[in-house]
């Protein structure tokens, strides 16, 4: 008996997925972000039943690895391993060659944490009313460093700049160890870093940690005051890590892929990692994680836009 014409389509479709899925992760291999994805895509494997190749594509503050997603095939095949930067690049960099929301679709965010605000020792302060009484009385002011142009280093300093009117000089690295090699030496002032960057200079007693820059205090430093309980009202940044899928991927594969990172982030080794690092392993639905993409890229677009924040 002949099957109807709608179930020989059906029958036709492979199963999802049928193939190795690749991940790129638009920074160099070895950092903190190839190594959480690196272990998202072994926990990934185990319950998709296929493999989870990770493909390092840097550069460009992410862009690179970025566009490559947004021009792949929507076959949920193609993903990117998305981070904090991915919104804060596409709010300074006005010549990108995808459009950070009509390009993608959101698919799953794992998780999310504060950064910590560090000074150099050699600036001699312990609380930020002393940055900022330095700051309105040093000629010149202070200066901040950051992991690149376009980083969450780069815009929670220009956030800080913007909210308390301070004079403050931006300083860029290429990465966050060269930053922070030279706020140990003295070079710089301060620091927006991530936890894992950090978090052995300051268990060490190096470096003087001020505040956090979430809503809530982190419970790594539970007696480290948020940004706002310093002082700086409504200043709630952190730093997030997700997956997205290049526009137009089908709503089933992007449910199937959704599924299979919450259960993924959920386990260990990520949601250890992720707890060690003062972030907050998180599971959201597509639309979810699609709302707090708008709500990062307006905030950071709004920062961006103030009278002397250059754009690039």
């Amino acid at each position: 008996m002949a099957l109807p014409p709608l179930a020989v389509a059906v029958a036709a479709q492979p199963v999802y997925p049928s193939r190795p899925i690749t991940m790129i992760v638009p920074f160099s291999a070895g950092g903190g972000t190839d190594s959480i994805a690196r272990d998202m895509a072994r926990n990934m494997a185990d319950r998709l039943g296929q493999p989870v190749v990770i493909d390092n594509r840097g550069g460009a503050g992410g862009a690179i690895g970025a566009d490559m997603v947004a021009k792949a095939k929507p076959d949920g095949y193609t993903v990117l391993f998305a981070t904090s930067s991915f919104a804060t690049n596409a709010a300074i960099t006005v010549d990108l060659p995808y459009d950070a929301v009509k390009s993608f679709t959101p698919v799953a965010m794992i998780g999310r944490g504060p950064l910590l605000v560090v000074a150099s020792p050699q600036l001699g302060v312990k609380r930020m009313a002393d940055v900022i009484a330095v700051a309105k009385t040093r000629p010149g002011g202070l200066n901040f460093c950051s992991a690149g142009n376009g980083s969450i280093n780069h815009l929670a300093g220009e956030m800080l700049r913007q909210k308390a009117g301070l004079q403050m000089t931006h300083v860029p690295f290429k990465g966050s160890s060269p930053a922070t090699v030279e706020l140990l030496s003295g070079r710089v002032d301060l620091f927006f870093s991530t936890v894992p960057t950090i978090l052995p200079f300051v268990r060490d007693g190096k470096l003087p940690v001020l505040a956090v820059t979430s809503a809530q205090r982190s419970p790594l430093f539970p007696g480290v005051p948020t940004m706002a309980e310093a002082g700086i009202a409504s200043f709630d940044v952190s730093t997030w890590w997700g997956v997205l899928a290049p526009a137009k991927t089908p709503a089933a594969i992007v449910e199937a892929l959704n599924r299979a990172i919450n259960d993924a982030a959920a386990a260990e080794p990520v949601k250890g990692r992720l707890v060690s690092e003062g972030a907050d392993p998180v599971q959201l639905t597509p639309a979810a994680f699609g709302q707090e993409l708008g709500k990062e890229l307006a905030l950071w677009r709004a920062v961006a836009r103030h009278l002397g924040m250059p754009l690039r």
